[in-house]
């Protein structure tokens, strides 16, 4: 699981890197068939990491910052370095007995619910690569060429 943790990671900033040649309007333009532009979705991508990850760790769910405020390439990059140092200790500290330890959380009618880590861990790396897969349509319907999704050749499996 560690190593699509760290694909995910390597795609996102190869998006950042696919920022830097895009448009601000081309950024913030509203998509259709995802969360809203091309930085928003990369925004979001971070804040449910984050606070997925949050929760696993027993921290209080964190409050979404208003997307405002990180509204350009480099003020994504810094929100996602943050929220990775804050994460990825967790990640990187995960193993099997962790699988089914269960996170109660309150849904949207005020019902508690359960999830077990294992399943929340892989909703995470689901929902990232989900959105990717939007955002490469998005570079296409602009005639830019998207970022590869390819997870060979990215050296993961290389030691």
């Amino acid at each position: 699981m560690l190593k699509l943790f760290e694909y995910n990671w390597q795609v996102r900033q190869d998006w950042f890197d696919w920022c830097e040649s895009a448009t601000e309007k081309e950024l913030l333009e509203r998509r259709t068939g995802g969360p809203g532009s091309i930085l928003y979705t990369l925004f979001h991508i971070i804040d449910v990491e984050y606070s997925w990850i949050s929760g696993l760790q027993g921290k209080p769910e964190p409050q979404e910052p208003p997307f405002e405020d990180y509204a350009s390439v480099q003020k994504l990059r810094e929100y996602s370095a943050r929220c990775h140092e804050e994460i990825a200790p967790f990640i990187y500290a995960w193993n099997s007995s962790m699988e089914n330890l269960l996170l109660e959380e309150e849904n949207a009618t005020e019902q508690a619910e359960s999830f077990k880590y294992g399943e929340i861990m892989r909703h995470v790396l689901a929902h990232e690569i989900h959105h990717i897969g939007q955002m490469s349509v998005w570079s296409r319907e602009i005639g830019k060429q998207p970022i590869t999704a390819n997870l060979i050749r990215r050296g993961l499996f290389d030691s």
